[in-house]
């Protein structure tokens, strides 16, 4: 069943409200060409710093000139568990000079909480980026994890997801790529 695009903007904003109080969205998904996240005007980003796996501080503007899928997350979050392998297989498929999959854990544990964490789940594409304070909490004013943002190559969030997304199928690849495509 396609759903009239009126109708589509009448459940997707019902989903949106959902997700905010921190309800699944899976019924989204079963809407053909439902886009894996919430589009939204470009609009900047606080500033915040995380680390990567070599203590070298880092900001958005790091990624400064390609599109980038940031993902706050933590290896004791059940949803972000399931949702890290579909993350590194879609940094397999689409990562590279334009695009990359930045996940920013709040471990407090740090640096060896995460690489245990992707080594019992074989986790091979996806770099490794610590918020070890949890600032990107506050800063980025969240109310749950895993929440993901699609960001442009200017910095600016052009897309939100509130909850644990499966990234690696086909029509969210698509989906991506029509997001990223001819932008770089």
């Amino acid at each position: 069943m396609i759903l009239p695009a009126a109708s589509r903007r009448n459940f997707l904003t019902l989903a949106a409200a959902g997700a905010s109080l921190g309800v699944p969205r899976s019924a989204a998904a079963a809407i053909r060409n439902a886009p894996p996240l919430y589009i939204t005007e470009p609009k900047p980003l606080p500033v915040f710093k995380f680390f990567d796996a070599s203590d070298h501080p880092l900001t958005l503007t790091s990624f400064h000139g390609k599109y980038v899928l940031l993902n706050i997350w933590a290896t004791w979050c059940i949803p972000c568990r399931k949702e890290m392998p579909t993350l590194d297989r879609l940094q397999a498929k689409l990562g590279g000079a334009h695009f990359e999959v930045v996940p920013v854990s709040i471990d407090t544990a740090g640096l060896p909480a995460v690489k245990k964490f992707y080594g019992e789940i074989k986790i091979k594409h996806l770099g490794i980026f610590l918020d070890p304070s949890g600032s990107a909490m506050q800063t980025l004013d969240l109310e749950g994890i895993p929440t993901s943002f699609l960001i442009d190559p200017d910095g600016k969030q052009i897309g939100r997801e509130t909850g644990g997304t499966v990234w690696d199928t086909p029509s969210v690849i698509r989906f991506l790529k029509q997001q990223t495509s001819g932008r770089t």
